[in-house]
């Protein structure tokens, strides 16, 4: 199993399967439009355009579940990113990243690597109580902005907590890119 085995609906409801990911170094984001991390989008989009032509992409999961911070309908969630920060990767419809109605991917994604293994900012393993109410130490999503580095064959080979700037991760997608 791998994350190509999954299926998640884009921000106009159609079915997209991940496979047609293969091939391609992805970082897998749980995103809110109203959080104080929603700038991170600019530094997403830079590696999105740094990396794309080398085999590298963005994936944007849009979540309603950290106090409420991404309101709004598919559509003007990506409307939103287009127009405010220039994405140009894939925005996904919204999900539910913890609890019962937890999207399939998101649960394989916390099972590959819980939230006692998350990198913070220093690089150091996440040791921390956990910031959302709803997150335990089962490995939930602790809040928006979470970032799974995945290969190309479909391997989650890290995971980042919200505040590590997706730039810091820059060394780490370099690694996994073939020229």
């Amino acid at each position: 199993m791998s994350v190509h085995d999954f299926t998640v609906k884009d921000a106009s409801q159609n079915d997209v399967t991940l496979d047609r990911y293969r091939g391609q170094v992805a970082l897998i984001v749980n995103t809110a439009t109203r959080c104080g991390l929603t700038p991170q989008y600019a530094e997403l989009q830079e590696l999105h355009s740094t990396y794309k032509d080398r085999g590298f992409t963005v994936l944007d999961f849009p979540c309603n579940q950290f106090k409420s911070q991404a309101p709004e309908i598919d559509a003007e969630i990506q409307e939103f990113c287009q127009l405010n920060y220039g994405t140009t990767f894939q925005t996904f419809a919204k999900l539910d990243v913890n609890g019962s109605q937890a999207h399939p991917l998101f649960q394989y994604l916390k099972e590959q690597i819980p939230q006692d293994q998350e990198l913070t900012e220093s690089g150091a393993v996440q040791k921390t109580a956990t910031a959302a109410p709803d997150a335990s130490d089962s490995g939930e999503i602790k809040w928006n902005f979470t970032k799974f580095l995945v290969t190309a064959g479909g391997d989650v080979v890290a995971r980042y907590a919200p505040t590590v700037p997706p730039k810091q991760i820059a060394a780490a997608i370099e690694e996994l890119l073939t020229d």
